[in-house]
């Protein structure tokens, strides 16, 4: 079958987002004997013409579309980047005669609402490489998905619970002609790595363990570093490890940087850090590996909202995480969220305060929290009444603790800000 998958997202957000986790489905479907198209829309200037020319060219027999981000996760003016997708899926429709069908990590979080409201025939929820092939292996018999395990049929039967990979070694990573687009020189271009998938931290507003699951599944280090490898080779010096907790566990990320540095790359690297257990040893570790710039997710200051998010750490993790990174010369850069359950006017003057104290290179603040389905926070949510019985949460909801004044909390935001110049308000 001729399979043409379509990264739908057109919005970067901090940096440029390759489609990776299309790349793994597509590698996969590939290794199936199918031939796979790619077309990445965020590389298209016009997307009516590239669409019309990958469909006539290739002729595929069904069309993938990847949705990535539903909206901006901004409270002020926020972005409803859905509506962009939806008329992607709309004009692939009317231009192809096959089966379309949708996935990524935006469709998996509200896979029954998407696919019922676009007019897609099908959707995967959570990974793709198995549910993928196992639904193009009915489709092109003929046969019904229905019961498919993650595959969402229009109009169908409600969708098997999904399954999750548990060996990633039986998927190999993709081929780096899938996310490369030719040579790779610009500075700019930062080429993304994932290692591991699931988190177990069950962060209270965090929708992870909707996309990835929660449990923890570890890719075999060697392959990681050869495809590192292969990808330096190509020309890539800049690599962004998207994986939501790289220090944890940590001997995976001891072992990690330590073939990194044996394989002497020459490569440097972003990665997210979870502000608990990153002790002196891993820190060295990871700058010899070519660690530069860190994200650091610490929120809050405050002990009781951090409780409250199901945070394992507490200020002095953050603190100290942020001596060692700022020891071993790896750039930070921090993020509060503000307005979480237990949020009072001490607890945001003082999440500021800390933060100032820390010496990010960067600091991005939020006020409001996104609300996403099956999470503590939306429970909350509902419990307080900021949201009502029945809603999807597919149209943006934010969190502000009841009776805690919105602009209060951006007069005080705007007041920091103003001298310093390194700090992202939203």
């Amino acid at each position: 079958m001729n399979v043409l998958l379509i990264s739908a997202n057109r919005t970067e957000i901090n940096m440029r987002a390759m489609p990776l986790g299309l790349a793994f489905v597509a590698e996969a479907v590939r290794r199936q004997g199918h031939a796979v198209n790619m077309l990445d829309l965020v590389r298209v200037d016009d997307v009516k013409t590239g669409l019309v020319r990958a469909i006539g060219e290739f002729k595929p027999d069904v069309i993938g579309i990847s949705i990535r981000n539903i909206d901006d996760q901004t409270m002020r003016h926020a972005r409803f980047l859905y509506e962009d997708d939806k008329r992607v899926i709309a004009l692939v429709k009317s231009l192809a005669d096959c089966p379309v069908v949708l996935g990524g990590a935006g469709y998996s979080m509200f896979p029954d609402v998407i696919l019922a409201d676009s007019m897609a025939d099908f959707g995967i929820e959570g990974e793709g490489e198995t549910a993928f092939i196992r639904l193009l292996g009915r489709l092109e018999k003929s046969e019904s998905p229905e019961g498919l395990p993650g595959v969402h049929v229009k109009g169908g039967s409600t969708a098997n619970a999904r399954e999750l990979i548990r060996n990633f070694d039986d998927f190999p990573l993709p081929d780096p002609d899938l996310i490369l687009e030719g040579p790779v020189a610009a500075d700019d271009t930062w080429i993304p790595v994932q290692t591991r998938r699931g988190c177990a931290m069950d962060c209270s507003y965090c929708s992870t363990a909707s996309i990835e699951g929660r449990i923890l599944r570890k890719r075999a280090v060697g392959s990681v570093v050869e495809w590192i490898s292969k990808l330096a080779a190509r020309g890539v010096r800049q690599l962004y490890f998207v994986d939501n907790t790289f220090n944890l566990p940590r001997s995976y990320a001891m072992k990690l940087c330590r073939m990194m540095t044996d394989a002497s790359l020459d490569v440097k690297f972003r990665c997210i850090i979870y502000p608990w257990r990153l002790d002196e040893e891993l820190a060295a570790a990871m700058a010899r590996a070519g660690c530069v710039e860190v994200s650091v997710g610490s929120e809050s200051a405050d002990e009781e909202v951090l409780r409250r998010m199901n945070k394992r750490f507490r200020r002095n993790d953050v603190a100290e995480v942020c001596r060692l990174l700022k020891k071993y010369g790896i750039k930070h850069m921090g993020f509060l969220m503000l307005g979480a359950p237990g949020e009072t006017r001490q607890s945001v003057t003082e999440s500021l305060a800390f933060a100032d104290s820390l010496d990010f290179d960067a600091l991005k603040v939020s006020v409001g929290i996104r609300i996403y389905p099956g999470t503590a926070l939306a429970e909350e949510a509902l419990k307080d009444g900021i949201i009502a019985p029945g809603d999807t949460l597919l149209e943006p909801r934010f969190y502000i603790t009841p009776g805690l004044d919105e602009e209060w909390i951006r007069q005080t935001v705007a007041q920091y800000a103003a001298t310093h110049p390194n700090w992202i308000t939203a």
